[in-house]
């Protein structure tokens, strides 16, 4: 019976349902062992005397190299001082595993993690450093070789991408995609250890980079397929929570026996190819599309065999550039032609396949691409790797030095879209957003300023986004100042009512905004400047008449907490904020959140720091 093959868009991602035995619908996901328990030690070999298990940490801004623990369970810290340090080692050892954790540095403090015991991620209190090498945080630390010259010792060293680093005694989220290096049956090494990708707050750090050895300071020179995960411990103050590693040691399977056949002409049914006459056919190694001179338009036919060499539920994944496919095992249908989704359990062994691509579209060169995935195996691609075709727009970046200033919608954490937005660069790597229908802040983000893809790309859709590390300051609009019948009434995100008016902005020499708007009668001008060295913000509000009703908003969060004078850590240790003496601040709480107010003042200044 004919079926009919249809495009959707360029690229059609499909998933092939392989059905070798049970058919699976539910989604899968690969196995993650449970957290590392940092119920105590046990996890890991002789702690030695400066590590610890905690409830609860922190850490000033003013204390090199200083951790304060409160007693409990479920963060690992490391506290030298004067006793001496250790590396922590883990019971564990791994291969190819996902890494995830968050990180805690104490001030001027250093520390690592080495994979395998032998390739350094660097830990490091590299708040605001503008120009990062490979010994500042999320860097990989270089190689040495005492046999070569003096300033030639260090090599191979590879720094982050850019600095998203914060502050110290802030919580970090790391997370690492490591493939350890490969050998033959002989025991030599036939490919190198591989970072496949590193992010450090919410940024990619490290893409695709190889290891060619271990780093300084490894626990040996030589390279292995398992190693045990080694936390630096003889440096510095460091503290570690949610440790989650996903492993992946389940092989991958392969494909062979293959023979294909090309229909030339549009096919929007699935034909009988008994009646047809192929232009081209063959056997080929891979599974591709790249196989010399092709029609505009065609069919491609293949045949041949997977082998797994253990059973168990599998996902596999097509792409097809410019047109559709659909697959049968054994004859029979395996996946519907309008079908995205589904798994099959596979046996150990072999299982015949049949897979078609029509292309349709002459627009994209000729491509198709099958990966497979399962619990305990990473995507894995069985096809050509030269997927070129449509599969994104090149990105369109705007930098600090191009356009200083940018108005654009911008979407907020909460699904929220501002559409009068206005996001301001600073040659400090530190930037925000302004609400301009509101009057207040509502983000910060260290790193590259902004990426304008969704505005600029074709039609657009007028959106923005931070091209860094962000912080949210709302998870929804609202304004930064509200009349308050007494300290604890509601804070309304609405502006109705206000009178409130944008009245624009004016620009310094060096093109900062002060910021200026009228509400309940009241003019205030908004002025937010990078301080020293990209490390945050001061915000100065004044106010023609501040009034006995007028409040300023200061911050929230789902927790506020004073530690130090005048210095508060919103969130969960998600950034610092500094009164100015003399403004009476207070906390309140209004359901799940807290809030930190000021009565308004002629003049309210405070600062941020992350």
């Amino acid at each position: 019976m004919n079926r009919k093959i249809t495009v959707l868009g360029g690229m059609l991602s499909c998933m092939i349902l392989l059905l070798g035995s049970n058919h699976i619908t539910r989604g899968q996901q690969a196995e993650t062992d449970p957290e590392i328990s940092l119920q105590d030690l046990s996890a890991f070999e002789n702690s030695g005397q400066s590590w610890q298990v905690a409830g609860a940490v922190w850490a000033s801004l003013d204390k090199a190299n200083h951790l304060e623990v409160e007693p409990g369970t479920g963060i690992l810290v490391n506290t030298p001082g004067d006793r001496q340090g250790t590396d922590l080692i883990t019971r564990l050892d791994h291969g190819d595993i996902d890494l995830e954790l968050d990180v805690m540095m104490a001030k001027d403090s250093n520390s690592g993690i080495y994979l395998q015991g032998r390739y350094e991620v660097q830990l490091l209190d590299s708040w605001a450093t503008q120009n990062p090498t490979s010994g500042d945080h999320g860097g990989i630390y270089e190689r040495w070789d005492e046999s070569r010259v003096d300033g030639q010792k260090g090599y191979e060293g590879y720094p982050p991408r850019q600095n998203a680093s914060r502050a110290p005694g802030l919580w970090q989220h790391l997370e690492i995609s490591f493939r350890a290096p490969r050998f033959d049956a002989e025991g030599n090494k036939v490919a190198n250890a591989q970072i496949i990708r590193a992010a450090l707050n919410g940024v990619t750090i490290h893409e695709g980079l190889e290891l060619q050895g271990p780093t300084r300071g490894a626990i040996g020179d030589d390279e292995v397929d398992r190693g045990p995960l080694r936390l630096q411990g003889d440096h510095g103050a460091v503290a570690f929570r949610n440790m989650k590693i996903t492993r992946y040691d389940q092989p991958a399977p392969t494909i062979g026996g293959l023979e294909y056949s090309v229909y030339e002409g549009v096919f929007s049914e699935e034909p009988d190819l008994d009646t047809l006459s192929a232009v081209q056919s063959g056997s080929s190694e891979l599974l591709t599309a790249q196989l010399g001179q092709l029609p505009d338009q065609f069919l491609l036919h293949y045949t041949g065999t997977l082998r797994s060499s253990s059973a168990g539920d599998y996902t596999f994944r097509l792409e097809a550039a410019g047109g559709g496919g659909l697959l049968r095992i054994d004859g029979e249908e395996v996946i519907p032609i309008d079908g995205n989704t589904g798994e099959v359990r596979l046996p150990e062994g072999e299982v015949p396949f049949e897979l078609l691509y029509a292309r349709q579209a002459n627009w994209a060169e000729p491509n198709l691409a099958l990966s497979v995935s399962a619990p305990g195996l990473r995507p894995h691609t069985l096809s050509d790797t030269r997927l070129s075709g449509q599969q994104g727009p090149r990105p369109i970046y705007v930098e600090a030095r191009d356009k200083p200033l940018l108005r654009s919608f911008m979407d907020l954490p909460g699904g929220e879209r501002l559409t009068h937005a206005v996001s301001i660069s600073s040659p400090h790597k530190l930037h925000y957003s302004y609400d301009l229908n509101r009057g207040n802040l509502v983000q910060l983000w260290r790193g590259r300023f902004l990426d304008t893809t969704p505005m600029w790309h074709n039609r657009g859709n007028g959106t923005s986004r931070p091209n860094g590390s962000v912080l949210h300051l709302l998870e929804e609009a609202s304004p930064a100042v509200n009349q308050l019948e007494d300290e604890q009434a509601e804070w309304t995100s609405d502006t109705t009512g206000t009178g409130f008016r944008s009245k624009g902005y004016t620009v310094d020499i060096n093109d900062n905004p002060t910021f200026i708007f009228e509400m309940y009668g009241r003019e205030v001008e908004d002025e937010i400047r990078v301080v020293s060295g990209g490390r945050g913000v001061r915000r100065t509000l004044k106010f023609s008449e501040p009034g006995d009703d007028l409040y300023v908003r200061l911050a929230a969060g789902t927790s506020i907490t004073k530690k130090e004078a005048d210095r508060y850590q919103v969130g969960d240790r998600s950034y610092y904020l500094e009164v100015d003496a003399g403004l009476d601040p207070f906390i309140r709480s209004t359901g799940d959140l807290q809030e930190l107010l000021v009565p308004a003042r002629p003049s309210v200044h405070y600062t941020i720091l992350f």
